[in-house]
């Protein structure tokens, strides 16, 4: 398994950066069981991040059936961590989402308060 990829329970993670931009896929469902995998993802996630320059962090959410608290508390902290970086590293998070999942609405409007202008959430 490479670096950016993550595949735990029910959940599956795929990253990788293209033209400036780093692309990010969550399939299945984001449990509990998930959730310390999760935070080391996200973590050399944002370190690639970091490294590559990107412009960019997309997020795809559509094919997500569910994730938990503790999860979302992981792309909290990943939040966190990208803002209190100095403004010159900061890079932007597009989270996108599936309208047909009521929950990714009610959740991802809660997390884009932690971004604020970082994060972006679209529906499709």
């Amino acid at each position: 398994m490479s670096p950016l990829e993550l595949e735990v329970g029910e959940l599956r993670a795929v990253a990788a950066v293209a033209s400036g931009t780093m692309q990010l896929t969550l399939t299945g469902t984001a449990d509990a069981g998930a959730e310390a995998a999760l935070n080391e993802l996200l973590g050399r996630l944002h370190a690639e991040s970091q490294r590559a320059k990107v412009d960019t962090v997309t997020v795809d959410l559509r094919a997500l059936e569910f994730m938990n608290s503790s999860c979302f508390k992981s792309f909290i902290t990943w939040i966190v961590a990208l803002r209190r970086l100095p403004e010159d590293q900061h890079y932007r998070i597009r989270f996108v989402s599936n309208a047909a999942l009521h929950w990714q609405k009610r959740s991802l409007h809660a997390i884009s308060y932690f971004g604020g202008e970082l994060v972006t959430v679209e529906s499709t």
